[in-house]
């Protein structure tokens, strides 16, 4: 279903319900494993994604549909993921480096994450980037996303994007060949 049909029927009352339903069900997947592949904890990500939808079910009546419905997700999703992050930070007294090494520690152990050598080495080098710069490069790679698309998620320039992308590259490059 479009987005456009299901934006008409949240605006009327008697399909309000039917309506969520279906955009949940349309982007629940994607929202998950964008937020994932932040926070690494699948409970963490489970619990992040429903304040996502949450958050949609309550605001999705202000949507203004300046923006692509998805994009407008994307841009809750990844606020909820920097939040969290941040509130982890905080929360721990930790340092950037030492809660990644607590994730790195949860793609060691955790039975829901598998892939060869090359894919964890891979995991544990975006685990060492900054915030912003391991979600452009996972938007990029993973989600392939157009720079045009991050660039009205995330509110930076495609040059910035792109210089963060080229940066995220070099470093998981730097990591893989040192370690």
């Amino acid at each position: 279903m479009e987005d456009k049909e299901i934006l008409e029927k949240f605006s009327q009352p008697e399909s309000q319900n039917l309506a969520f339903n279906q955009l949940v069900r349309k982007y629940q997947q994607k929202i998950y494993w964008h937020i994932r592949k932040m926070v690494i904890d699948h409970d963490d990500a489970d619990d992040l994604t429903q304040e996502v939808f949450v958050k949609v079910w309550k605001n999705l009546g202000n949507f203004r549909q300046d923006a692509q419905l998805y994009t407008w997700i994307y841009r809750i999703a990844t606020n909820e993921c920097l939040t969290f992050l941040s509130n982890k930070k905080k929360r721990f007294f930790l340092p950037i480096h030492d809660v990644a090494s607590e994730l790195a520690e949860k793609i060691d152990t955790s039975p829901d994450i598998s892939g060869d050598e090359i894919q964890l080495k891979l995991q544990k080098a975006l685990l060492r980037l900054p915030d912003k710069q391991r979600l452009v490069f996972n938007m990029k790679y993973y989600d392939e996303m157009k720079y045009e698309e991050i660039s009205e998620i995330l509110g930076t320039s495609v040059g910035a994007l792109k210089t963060s992308y080229h940066l995220a590259v070099k470093k998981i490059e730097e990591f893989i060949k040192r370690d």
